[in-house]
């Protein structure tokens, strides 16, 4: 007969192999699935990134004799009415595999933080946009560098036959394709680098002066929270700095403010238009009509609307249902959180009662074996 070995708080006796190790593995698993299905909350985006230096790739913008600012990083181009002219950008790949690029060409726009963006972008154009970029500078969809290797980008401008007084802008992005193959491949989060340079185009020196105009003021969600939006135009050739947005939001016919967004440092690109947020703070909207003062400053000029608008009862059912922190707020169930808790601790109990009994089993056979006489 073997002799009784303690290996790890398990017995091994008589070619019984670990029984209640497993037992005590077996409940332990249990109660770690349990625990964790009552209690884990899933978390996305938190996965370690790859970072890919510089993009895989550089460039370097070859200024042409026309170009007005040597200093500058981007093309800033004095033009002609009709004139046609290629400029380029010089592509260099460092690396040891061919690289492709994405290029896209976009328009200079607003977005509702007052900031101008030159990549893709999902914002309407502003409807005093005569001439867009993209329709008067072109190139390829991709390009390919070579390994260890550079090229050039060709970028074809063609100017509109009248003189244009103000600017005209845009963007070209510039993005790595070679990182989608890689994240396909195996699986794992890559950061996509792209570059974006900008482009001025201009024809004459006179002086265009901003001009804003209201469009409308209307509910809408900002990041999933109720809000109301002010929606306007800069509908001039020209881009405006320093700008400031003071709105107030008051049910019609009362001075009582009940929202008030204050922001400052915005910018504006030429002929756009900007969807300006008021926060409604977390509050539920109600239905009923309302009015928006609008005061819009710069250094130099100054701009007062006063609109009045209305949240219509499908307007309230349909933003109160999708704020999320209404649905939060409204999602706590303290019954059922109390449940949980408690079927937990209940488990927690059970599988503790198991596992003494089953360390008092082990004790009791352990003790038995001892005291049996030895057969001579």
């Amino acid at each position: 007969m073997s002799t009784p070995d303690t290996i790890g708080g398990s017995f091994l006796i008589e070619g019984r192999e670990f029984i209640l190790k497993k037992k005590w593995t077996v409940l332990l698993c249990l109660l770690y699935i349990c625990l964790a299905t009552v209690f884990a909350t899933k978390v996305y985006g938190e996965e370690e990134s790859e970072v890919l230096s510089g993009g895989g790739f550089s460039f370097e913008v070859i200024q042409p004799e026309n170009q007005r600012d040597k200093n500058k990083g981007y093309f800033d181009l004095r033009m002609t009415p009709g004139q046609q002219q290629t400029v380029q950008i010089k592509l260099v790949n460092p690396t040891d595999i061919e690289t492709t690029l994405s290029v896209k060409l976009n328009g200079a726009k607003t977005n509702k933080n007052g900031v101008i963006e030159y990549g893709p972008s999902t914002i309407e154009k502003d409807a005093s946009l005569k001439y867009a970029f993209e329709d008067l500078v072109k190139a390829p969809d991709e390009i390919k560098i070579p390994a260890k290797g550079e090229t050039t980008l060709d970028l074809a401008i063609t100017m509109p036959a009248e003189e244009y007084d103000g600017v005209i802008t845009g963007g070209i992005e510039l993005q790595n394709l070679n990182s989608d193959a890689e994240e396909n491949q195996t699986g794992a989060v890559i950061n996509k680098y792209a570059y974006l340079i900008g482009m001025v185009l201009s024809e004459t020196d006179t002086e265009v002066l901003p001009d804003l105009t209201l469009n409308k003021v209307y509910p809408e969600l900002s990041n999933y929270r109720n809000s109301i939006y002010v929606n306007f135009s800069n509908t001039q050739a020209v881009i405006i700095n320093d700008m400031t947005v003071d709105a107030q939001i008051t049910e019609k016919g009362s001075d009582e403010v009940l929202y008030d967004t204050k922001v400052a440092s915005m910018r504006m690109a030429p002929n756009s238009l900007i969807d300006f947020p008021i926060s409604m703070q977390g509050d539920r909207m109600v239905p009923g009509d309302y009015t928006a003062r609008i005061v819009v400053t710069t250094e130099t000029d100054r701009w007062e609307w006063t609109e009045d608008f209305k949240i219509t009862d499908d307007d309230a059912d349909k933003f109160n249902g999708e704020d999320l922190s209404l649905l939060q707020e409204q999602g706590v169930d303290w019954k059922l959180i109390a449940t949980i808790v408690g079927g937990a601790f209940l488990l927690v109990i059970i599988i503790f009662v198991l596992i003494r009994r089953f360390s008092n089993k082990g004790k009791k056979k352990k003790k038995g074996n001892k005291k049996r006489p030895k057969k001579k």
